[in-house]
């Protein structure tokens, strides 16, 4: 249960957001938090990330049902394993998902408000369920590459036993 609890937070915490950016600005204000490098800035995306296959919303609101039920199968499946890693990367997923998904589903865009910008260079902006989405994606490599290292000390395990 605390993992979707956990999935409940991100995404209380990105709709709350969004609603804040969507009812106090004006699509394309800002607001300089640290100098230029990190601006809250209103703006909307009907594509994926990076502004990508705009204007698919069936597209992605089908895909983003297949994948919340994928998540949820896996997460149920995994949740019960010694290892946390994997099922609160699983709910970081799942929460920022369930969020971009409503937005979507309900207006056909999501509403996008963080931008970085190093030097020229404008990050794409994001909002909070893009963050905890990538932040899952990350974690769940890292569990992957700790998982092949403890089943390779296993098997290491295993062989001297069988040498003694």
């Amino acid at each position: 249960m605390v993992y979707y609890i956990l999935a409940f937070i991100v995404f209380l915490v990105d709709q709350g957001t969004k609603f804040l950016i969507a009812t106090r600005m004006e699509l394309r204000d800002e607001i300089p938090v640290i100098g230029n490098f990190f601006v809250i800035t209103s703006h909307r995306n009907s594509g994926a990330a990076f502004g990508i296959l705009q204007d698919q919303r069936w597209f992605f609101i089908v895909v983003t049902l297949v994948v919340v039920v994928a998540l949820v199968w896996y997460l149920q499946k995994v949740k019960d394993t010694p290892h946390k890693l994997l099922p609160v990367a699983l709910s970081l997923v799942l929460g920022g998902a369930i969020g971009n998904f409503l937005d979507r589903a309900l207006t056909g865009e999501v509403v996008d408000f963080i931008q970085l910008n190093f030097g020229s260079y404008t990050f794409p902006i994001f909002n909070i369920a893009d963050s905890a989405i990538c932040i899952g994606v990350v974690l769940i490599i890292v569990e992957t590459l700790l998982e092949g290292r403890r089943e390779k000390a296993a098997a290491k395990i295993e062989g001297n036993e069988h040498h003694e």
